[in-house]
């Protein structure tokens, strides 16, 4: 397979050795601008910025090159990016973390706050990330409210400075910047009398850059919007 790697910092450069790794060809690195040629790239895995992502992935579809974007912080226009991909009848999956870990993470947390639901706890995430991570909350946090707020005890989540900071039904959201971490993520439940937690820690980038070279893999021949529910399923 022939790879584009829009965005190649640390995660760009892990992607092109677990890619190379696995027979695939990195035909293309792109850190910045307009995009030509693909190069022959059968699909493209973004993990660049929030300013450059949308740019970098409508380029893709314009030349009708398939997207894997790892890229958090952008969400506010992927509506539009939708409609791009289902226009240039090629496929896009978006996630927000593509670690195993992670995703089956989530479908714990979405059962957890399923469990609690008819409890009286306080729900509260946490996310630890490197101090070069630009946006906050994490994509991965966000997912993880969603899938709280989805149980409907809660409408909304807000970014705060404490956990335990109330905001009237909205899930609080803390942001925490600490060295090279790679990220942990905490969703506990607390009352008066306990708190219960469910936790991941992630030990390096490993795992989130050999899921989107998985993803590449399973969207070849495919059109439409995907996520990694349908990779994992």
């Amino acid at each position: 397979m022939k790879i584009a790697l829009l965005g190649y910092g640390k995660m760009g450069k892990m992607i092109a050795e677990i890619a190379s790794d696995r027979g695939h060809e990195i035909v293309l690195t792109h850190e910045g601008g307009a995009i030509n040629d693909f190069n022959g790239a059968q699909v493209a895995i973004d993990f660049s910025t929030p300013e450059s992502a949308v740019t970098n992935i409508l380029m893709a579809f314009s030349k009708g090159v398939p997207v894997i974007c790892g890229t958090t912080g952008w969400l506010d226009q992927i509506e539009m990016v939708k409609a791009a991909c289902l226009k240039q009848e090629t496929a896009f999956i978006y996630a927000s973390n593509f670690s195993l870990g992670v995703n089956l993470f989530f479908k714990l947390n979405e059962q957890m706050a399923a469990l609690m639901k008819p409890h009286k706890y306080h729900a509260a995430i946490e996310e630890i990330h490197h101090i070069h991570k630009l946006d906050a909350p994490s994509g991965t946090a966000i997912t993880l409210a969603e899938g709280i707020i989805a149980q409907g005890a809660l409408n909304d989540w807000s970014l705060v400075e404490n956990s335990r900071d109330s905001v009237t039904n909205k899930l609080p959201i803390t942001s925490k910047r600490e060295g090279e971490v790679p990220g942990t993520h905490i969703v506990s439940y607390a009352s008066d009398i306990d708190r219960l937690e469910i936790k991941h820690i992630a030990h390096n980038r490993t795992g989130f850059a050999l899921g989107a070279v998985v993803a590449a893999e399973w969207i070849q021949n495919k059109k439409g919007i995907f996520n990694m529910s349908d990779v994992l399923a």
